[in-house]
């Protein structure tokens, strides 16, 4: 039975990734002038064609979450899809209380991966929570929050992937049911509304300095000890970093940081 579940969860892992279907790779455009300009379809998002260039297949770059999957439904990667499966699969193990939240989520690929960890090990009596504005991200408030005034690209029509595209990718693996819920708005806005949710899995990947505090400040307090926070931009962006510092020095939070891979990091909650 065992290995009939982690065949499952293999699989999925290899779908999300787009990893059992070859290695080509695509990126975002980000100056037209610097290749041969190609418009691909996003099969992912109809509404949208999106200048990319091709790229020579590259498996670590996928494995590591290095990539922009041009049909891949996650960019995190297997290491640390494989990180998220042993931080669920523990609070499931341990009993520890809360359900799991994704704040920021893309094209809902670890979002759908958490669902079916819980479909795989029988579990009818948690929640998977889907957090993200479904239209990119935010204009930074570089006078509030002076670390999201980088080079970053918050513009990226890539990054807009619509909630209702996100409940079809759902529902292509039969996870779009009454333990997904969806939370649409930017996190300053909707995440203080979750503050009587308990949570044993969070799952942040919100990309800049605010949407990183605006998950800890308010989904943190309500992780139950024993429980991960699981933060996917620590290593690759700077803003991101800075926010975590900031949250774990105001709040006393002494737990040691864990490195997944190049970018990805998490704790577990001791107290």
């Amino acid at each position: 039975m065992e290995d009939t579940k982690q065949l499952y969860l293999d699989l999925m892992k290899g779908a999300l990734t787009y990893l059992i279907y070859g290695q080509e790779e695509f990126m975002p455009a980000q100056r037209p002038r610097d290749f041969v300009r190609r418009f691909v379809f996003d099969a992912l998002n109809r509404k949208n064609i999106v200048p990319m260039r091709r790229l020579p297949a590259n498996l670590e770059n996928r494995l590591e979450g290095r990539d922009w999957p041009a049909v891949g439904l996650t960019m995190i990667g297997m290491k640390r899809l494989n990180q998220l499966q042993e931080c669920a699969e523990d609070v499931l193990a341990h009993n520890v209380p809360g359900d799991f939240i994704e704040a920021g989520t893309w094209r809902g690929g670890a979002a759908i991966f958490l669902r079916a960890i819980l479909k795989a090990h029988g579990v009818g009596d948690r929640n998977v929570w889907v957090a993200d504005s479904f239209e990119g991200l935010p204009p930074p408030h570089v006078k509030k929050y002076p670390a999201d005034g980088g080079n970053y690209d918050y513009t990226s029509p890539i990054l807009a992937v619509p909630l209702e595209q996100v409940k079809r990718n759902f529902a292509r693996f039969g996870l779009l049911d009454g333990q997904v819920h969806f939370v649409k708005g930017w996190f300053r806005d909707t995440l203080p509304g979750l503050h009587d949710e308990k949570w044993s899995v969070i799952h942040l990947d919100g990309d800049m300095y605010e949407s990183t505090m605006d998950g800890l400040k308010h989904l943190y307090p309500n992780l139950s000890v024993g429980g991960y926070v699981v933060i996917d931009d620590y290593g690759g962006l700077e803003c991101c970093r800075e926010a975590v510092h900031d949250y774990r020095n105001a709040n006393k939070v002494n737990e040691e940081i864990q490195k997944v891979d190049w970018t990805g990091v998490y704790w577990r909650r001791l107290k």
